[in-house]
C-alpha cells in the first residue's frame, strides 16, 4: 500500500511555510532580509546540534548568532563576490571550534551562509518573479519526487545515502521542473535556456537534499530538529532550496541570468 501518512501534517506546515516566505518575497527589502537573518540563525543552529549534540546549548545559540550576524552585515553590504570568500573564511573559523565533522560542518555552513545572502540579493537586483521561479522549480521538483516515488517506485537513486529517494521520482522532478520553467518563460517572455537551466537547478536541490540525508546518516540522527511538524527541521525543508539558490547566486555572478536583472 502506497504510504502517504505524513501527507497532512507536511501540507499543513508547508502551507504556513509558504504563506510567511511569500508575504516577506512580495514585501522585499528589510522584510525578507530580516527573514533571511532569522532563517540563518536557525539554520546554523540545526547543523551545531546535528554536528556535535555533546556540546552545551549556549555554544549551537552562538553559532546561530554568528551566522545571523554575517548574514545581516553582507545583506546590508549587498552584491558582490567578496561575500563568498568571507563566508568561507567564517566557516573555516566556525568549524575549527568544533570537536570533529570539522570539514563537514565547514563546508555545510559555508552553504548556509551563501544560500540565505543569495535569497535577499537575488530577490533585490532579479525581482519577485525570480525568486518565485526558484522556489517554484524546487516546489515542482519536490512534489514530482514524492509523488511519483512513492507511486511508481522502481530502483533508487542513491540507496546508501538516500533510500527513499528513487530514480522514477528523480526524473519526474526534471520534467515536472522544466514545465515550471517553461510556464515562466511563457508568461513573462523569458529567453528559453530557462528551461534547461530549471531542470539543473531542479538537480542542485535534489543534491542538496542527499547532502543533507548524508549528514543525518552520518549523524545518527532522523530530522535535523522537530520545530517543523511532517517536516522535521528546516535544514530539513531548506535544503535543496539552499542548493538552488547558492548555485543561482553563482550563476548569476557569471552573468548567466544577465537578461532577467530587474
Amino acid at each position: 500500500m502506497i504510504d502517504f501518512g505524513d501527507l497532512r501534517a507536511r501540507t499543513l506546515s508547508a502551507v504556513v511555510m509558504a504563506g510567511v516566505g511569500l508575504g516577506g518575497l512580495w514585501l522585499g527589502g528589510p522584510v525578507f532580509g530580516g527573514l533571511a537573518v532569522l532563517l540563518a540563525a536557525v539554520l546554523a543552529w540545526e547543523l551545531h546540534r546535528m554536528v556535535a549534540p555533546e556540546l552545551p546549548e549556549g555554544a549551537a545559540l552562538g553559532t546561530g548568532l554568528a551566522a545571523a550576524m554575517l548574514a545581516g552585515a553582507f545583506n546590508l553590504w549587498g552584491p558582490g563576490w567578496l561575500a563568498l570568500p568571507a563566508f568561507a573564511a567564517a566557516a573555516l573559523v566556525l568549524a575549527l571550534r568544533m570537536p570533529r565533522d570539522r570539514v563537514v560542518f565547514g563546508l555545510y555552513l559555508m552553504l548556509i551562509l551563501t544560500s540565505v545572502h543569495a535569497f535577499y540579493v537575488l530577490r533585490e537586483v532579479f525581482g519577485l518573479a525570480f525568486v518565485l521561479w526558484m522556489v517554484a522549480v524546487v516546489i515542482a521538483s519536490d512534489v514530482a519526487g514524492y509523488f511519483a516515488g512513492r507511486t511508481l517506485g522502481g530502483p533508487k537513486f542513491w540507496p546508501r545515502v538516500s533510500p527513499k529517494k528513487t530514480w522514477s521520482g528523480t526524473v519526474a522532478g526534471w520534467l515536472l521542473a522544466a514545465l515550471a520553467g517553461a510556464g515562466f518563460v511563457a508568461a513573462l517572455g523569458w529567453p528559453w535556456p530557462v528551461i534547461p537551466l530549471s531542470v539543473l537547478l531542479a538537480f542542485a536541490g535534489q543534491m542538496g537534499d542527499i547532502a543533507e540525508s548524508a549528514i543525518k546518516r552520518h549523524e545518527g540522527v532522523k530530522d535535523s530538529s522537530h520545530l517543523i511538524p511532517g517536516h522535521g527541521g528546516f535544514l530539513d525543508r531548506f535544503d535543496a532550496m539552499m542548493a538552488v539558490a547558492a548555485l543561482t547566486l553563482v550563476l548569476a555572478y557569471a552573468g548567466v541570468f544577465a537578461r532577467l536583472a530587474s
